[in-house]
């Protein structure tokens, strides 16, 4: 059953920033030799709400990150970022990760480790708590944490969906 995220119609009007997660190094023994190439997982984000994140696969880095920037380029998805920080309380897990983001007030930071920091900062959340559990796999946290903010829902789609304002949403 394939997920329905908001996903980004067009690229043309956001202005990306791209950020390396991590880098792997693949080795093929051949009769020739050991042959190397290199994978690169890397998140796009404009720091106002949209990310996105592609795997590239090259003989050389420089290649993998391009070719991961163009994978990425091609799966963006907005998400609800509510005074710099998440709306609400979001778990998700991808493989063996699982993911547990918390909103938090202004001045906490990005409390989050490694690779959930890099897809925060890339979304544009400033305040945020985050933990990981089970496998720390930088592709399955990526995938994970953007799971989770992919199932964020805004204040206003909230109000809407109950049929109330927006304040009482937040007052209970």
């Amino acid at each position: 059953m394939a997920k329905k995220y908001n996903r980004v119609k067009s690229t043309n009007d956001v202005e990306l920033k791209d950020r390396l997660v991590a880098i792997n190094r693949v080795t093929k023994v051949t009769k020739g030799g050991r042959t190397f190439t290199f994978a690169a997982i890397v998140v796009v984000g404009n720091e106002n709400g949209v990310i996105g994140y592609g795997l590239g696969k090259a003989n050389e880095v420089q290649a993998a990150i391009a070719k991961g920037v163009e994978a990425a380029k091609k799966n963006l998805i907005e998400v609800p970022v509510h005074k710099g920080t998440i709306p609400h309380e979001q778990e998700a897990k991808f493989g063996g990760s699982r993911v547990i983001l918390k909103p938090a007030s202004h001045g906490t930071g990005v409390k989050a480790g490694g690779a959930m920091r890099a897809v925060l900062e890339s979304v544009g959340v400033t305040d945020v708590l985050a933990k990981s559990k089970g496998s720390s796999n930088p592709h399955n946290l990526v995938k994970a944490t953007i799971e989770a903010l992919a199932e964020m829902r805004s204040p206003l789609e909230v109000a809407k969906n109950r049929g109330v304002s927006v304040s009482k949403v937040f007052n209970g």
